[in-house]
């Protein structure tokens, strides 16, 4: 899959003279909660660089309704898919209130909800998640990992990986690997923000690179999972002021990715040199 060219004309006519490939959406960011112009602009910007937009944690219930309305409408408006976090639905389960909660992102017109467990107990099966969530029209992607439950390893990502495994064959759409905010400490990084590029590397030999998502909200986790997966891996909870950013690294653009051999562009020899 390629990207639309989108009118970029001469924009694009120079990234194919530099060997610059043409790479289909990979960036998965979220919103904190930022105004709906500020969002809009971003939107205008960037939205064809993006895989989805994450309408982040539970801002959204508490903000204007307009407001929270008119987001979903200007990313569905250039085609990006708007989905919920994760937190708000560990908070409807564990109220009993996922029914009413589905029926809000449905009617706000999301395209899809995160589920996970990561900082409460499951109280539902996946199957049953996903059905009540089909009903309605949403997707369903689930979230690898624990909020407070430190770094993704040993049993741990053994438990992860069959969980992933029960949601998938229960219809979900793809699996998120949590990293929080920090990307420290949690999932698959450690205190000090190093990447556990064995366990990502088994999750992804598990269950694919198209499948996963792997949270990456720092500098050092988004340069990490690029340089360690090469241009295709896709990035969850990227700032939206970062998706220029993180796009210039997946093409070999950014001066810590020209010397990558998976990142740099090929030349391309003209007529003239030949």
């Amino acid at each position: 899959m390629e990207t639309n060219n989108r009118g970029r004309g001469g924009f694009d006519r120079y990234l194919s003279k530099l060997g610059v490939p043409e790479l289909a959406p990979a960036v998965y960011p979220f919103d904190p909660g930022i105004a709906p112009v500020a969002l809009r602009s971003h939107l205008e910007q960037s939205g064809h660089l993006m895989l989805g937009l994450k309408v982040s944690m539970a801002c959204w219930i508490i903000a204007d309704q307009a407001a929270a309305r008119s987001k979903v409408q200007a990313a569905r408006a250039v085609g990006v898919p708007a989905s919920t976090g994760g937190g708000p639905y560990e908070v409807a389960v564990a109220q009993g209130q996922l029914e009413a909660y589905l029926d809000l992102c449905a009617e706000v017109g999301f395209d899809g909800i995160e589920c996970g467990a990561g900082f409460t107990d499951p109280g539902i099966a996946p199957t049953e998640v996903v059905r009540m969530a089909s009903e309605r029209g949403l997707q369903v992607d689930y979230e690898l990992g624990k909020k407070h439950g430190g770094e993704l390893d040993g049993p741990a990502l053994d438990g992860a990986i069959e969980e992933g495994r029960l949601w998938l064959q229960a219809g979900a759409r793809r699996l998120i690997v949590e990293a929080r905010e920090s990307a420290a400490a949690v999932g698959l990084f450690d205190a000090a923000g190093g990447l556990n590029a064995a366990g990502a590397e088994r999750i992804a030999d598990v269950f694919g690179l198209e499948l996963v998502i792997f949270e990456a909200p720092t500098k050092p986790s988004q340069f990490a999972l690029v340089n360690h997966f090469g241009p295709r891996v896709q990035l969850s909870n990227v700032r939206l002021d970062e998706v220029l950013r993180v796009e210039i690294y997946r093409r070999g653009l950014h001066s810590d990715a020209f010397s990558n051999p998976k990142l740099r562009p090929q030349a391309v020899v003209s007529e003239v040199e030949r």
